[in-house]
């Protein structure tokens, strides 16, 4: 083929996807090989202690004596805290068959900080669906993703949450209580308005998305509908591209009512009717709130055909200890 045919710059294209391919694989081997490595070190240390060696010959001195000998030894990555995450890590994961190739050690160290099975097994689990960066776990986690999760599901449901992650297979499985909005950075006393907690989502839309989490794609805002002479303004409109339908996200500044409700029925049946084609399913509403009255929200969905799904927002993180006391109430039920 001659260069007239082939562009110089197509080739040029070719050998820079190439070589860019070739070393995210190289990366990739060297993440594998080094987690795989570290989880060896953590088998040996605790054979060691468990032949009693730790308690005869060094006592509760063990991993400062032997950071130091190994970084001595072998460089940076030796500190005291990495060699009991090492530890942990062979204990979490007693088969290195069950490590992810996809997840670095910077992960594991992270996950690794979790205080129960459950939640390591969660994070890892979600780690692979989700493609999470290292920066991105760290929110997660700090969002208590897990409990708030948890805390929708049953005992059965918990059990397989931690051992299976957060599978998207229906319109609840979208509703997370609350939604951790910290992101948006505004002040828990602060007077907003509903137009200004929009305005700070569409600010801030990927960590929004990453919130709401996998599948959705946005579409637009104050998406606009004719409805019988009238027009009304949704606050969001997503796509969500696992369950195939449309999300309509509606936000309220204070307590959800029955009116918003009834707004957001008659957005559905709008959607159905004018909106969804061939091969969507049925669109899904969910209205976010910063309250919401369990017994008026009971009552007020109770005969509604459409999936309206409510769930309240808050701007700050949530107190881990109070939601894991309830999980663990839940688990002992």
């Amino acid at each position: 083929m001659s260069l007239e045919k082939q562009p110089y710059s197509e080739l040029i294209d070719k050998i820079g996807t190439l070589l860019q391919n070739g070393r995210q694989q190289a990366v990739q081997s060297v993440n594998t090989i080094l987690v795989q490595t570290y989880w060896y070190v953590g088998q040996h240390i605790v054979e060691f202690e468990q032949k009693g060696n730790e308690k005869a010959e060094y006592g509760s001195q063990l991993f400062e004596r032997l950071s130091k000998d190994l970084v001595q030894a072998h460089g940076k990555g030796f500190s005291r805290s990495n060699l009991l995450y090492m530890r942990k890590l062979y204990l979490s994961f007693p088969i290195s068959e069950t490590l992810s190739h996809l997840l670095t050690w910077s992960h594991y160290f992270e996950i690794l900080k979790a205080d129960s099975e459950l939640e390591i097994s969660f994070y890892t689990k979600q780690c692979q669906h989700e493609r999470w960066s290292v920066r991105e776990l760290k929110r997660q986690m700090k969002s208590s993703l897990f409990e708030r999760l948890a805390l929708s599901k049953d005992k059965e449901g918990v059990l397989r949450l931690a051992k299976e992650g957060h599978i998207v297979e229906n319109a609840e499985d979208l509703i997370k209580d609350p939604f951790v909005l910290d992101f948006l950075n505004i002040p828990e006393p602060y007077q907003y308005l509903e137009n200004d907690l929009e305005e700070k989502i569409i600010s801030n839309l990927q960590q929004f998305i990453m919130e709401m989490g996998k599948g959705f794609a946005f579409i637009g805002r104050q998406y606009r509908m004719s409805i019988g002479g009238k027009h009304f303004y949704l606050d969001l409109l997503f796509y969500h591209r696992i369950l195939k339908c449309f999300v309509l996200v509606d936000l309220k500044r204070g307590e959800i009512d029955h009116q918003d409700i009834g707004q957001m029925n008659l957005y559905l049946n709008y959607f159905k009717k004018e909106e969804a084609t061939e091969g969507d399913n049925e669109p899904i509403g969910i209205v976010l709130g910063a309250h919401k009255n369990h017994i008026l929200v009971e009552y007020a969905t109770d005969s509604i055909t459409n999936k309206v799904l409510l769930s309240k927002y808050q701007l700050y993180l949530p107190d881990k200890k109070t939601l894991q006391n309830q999980l663990d109430k839940l688990l002992e039920e």
